[in-house]
């Protein structure tokens, strides 16, 4: 049975001409949204489809026919393109609005398996989706044809993705939540900032770095000149490390125990890459710097522990 629905994804491609490129670029020249149709086993492959445009930078959304010669037709406004979906061709509550669409304003995109069909005939772009055969073994279940249908139109997303030039970034802001949206964090966004950070004065005293150090918990602290610029960091190792060589460390300044050239990060790096480099390097922190070398932030490892980036 999977060899059948195998045949009619690999079949797909004796279908695909000007006409799918078409497809593409009426979606990708339209105003509006792609409004999905489809009644039983098609319209769940609409749901999958709309989704899958949506969340790859194609607005879309699933409207029932049946509900659609009800009223809620008027969803759908001009600039829209409505993907109607039927195997047959002939179901009749999408040939009912074929009219209704048209007067709306909106464009047709029809995917069937009989190109001859009323609704091939009535669609501005028709893709073919035709199958030799179902995998259903009385040939009734949709089974191919609806796996054939939803390859292409996760095809049509994908090329729309890539006309596009729908980036990572995109997809970042589309999926804020669950491990995907973990996955494209940026610094800038777990980074503590303002007073949050904790900063010390090249003349400040160490008596007063290391009260610094304690009282802000990332178990280090930036050096910074008068302007603000970083010239280096202590942190709670290289502070063990000093009271071993010299017992008068207390005696001193920050200016005069920095640890020059820290490990930074860039703000808009992601989440992940940090958690690299801390991992490599050893390190728990890393200092992020704006303009003029000014510390605008820092990252502890804890912030990113648990956050699942890989």
């Amino acid at each position: 049975m999977i060899e059948v629905e195998a045949a009619a994804i690999t079949g797909l491609l004796d279908n695909l001409g000007q006409e799918f490129v078409d497809a593409v670029e009426l979606i990708r020249g339209g105003a509006g949204r792609v409004v999905t149709m489809g009644m039983g086993k098609s319209g769940i492959i609409c749901r999958k489809i709309s989704s899958t445009l949506a969340s790859t930078g194609t607005p879309s959304f699933f409207l029932h026919p049946a509900e659609a010669v009800h009223g809620d037709l008027g969803m759908v406004v001009p600039g829209d393109v409505v993907l109607a979906i039927s195997f047959s061709g002939e179901s009749e509550e999408i040939v009912r609005l074929l009219d209704p669409i048209k007067r709306l304003g909106a464009k047709l995109i029809a995917i069937t398996g009989k190109p001859s069909s009323t609704l091939a005939r009535n669609a501005d772009i028709h893709l073919s989706a035709a199958i030799r055969e179902e995998a259903c073994p009385l040939g009734l279940a949709p089974t191919a044809s609806t796996t054939a249908t939803l390859a292409l139109g996760d095809a049509l997303a994908m090329a729309l993705l890539v006309s596009k030039g729908f980036r990572e970034e995109d997809f970042a802001i589309l999926h804020p939540g669950g491990k995907l949206g973990k996955r494209f964090l940026r610094v800038r966004d777990l980074m503590h900032t303002g007073a949050a950070i904790p900063l010390v004065q090249g003349t400040t005293p160490m008596r007063d770095v290391i009260y610094e150090m304690s009282k802000k918990g990332f178990g280090i602290a930036a050096v910074v000149d008068e302007a603000g610029g970083l010239l280096g960091v202590i942190s709670d190792g290289d502070l063990r490390r000093l009271i071993e060589r010299d017992e008068h460390i207390l005696q001193k300044t920050g200016g005069q125990c920095y640890k020059p050239n820290p490990f930074l990060i860039d703000p808009n790096e992601f989440a992940s890459a940090a958690l690299q480099v801390m991992e490599q390097r050893k390190i728990t922190s890393l200092f992020i710097l704006g303009d003029g070398r000014r510390v605008e932030g820092i990252l502890h490892l804890h912030d990113l522990w648990g956050l699942e980036l890989f």
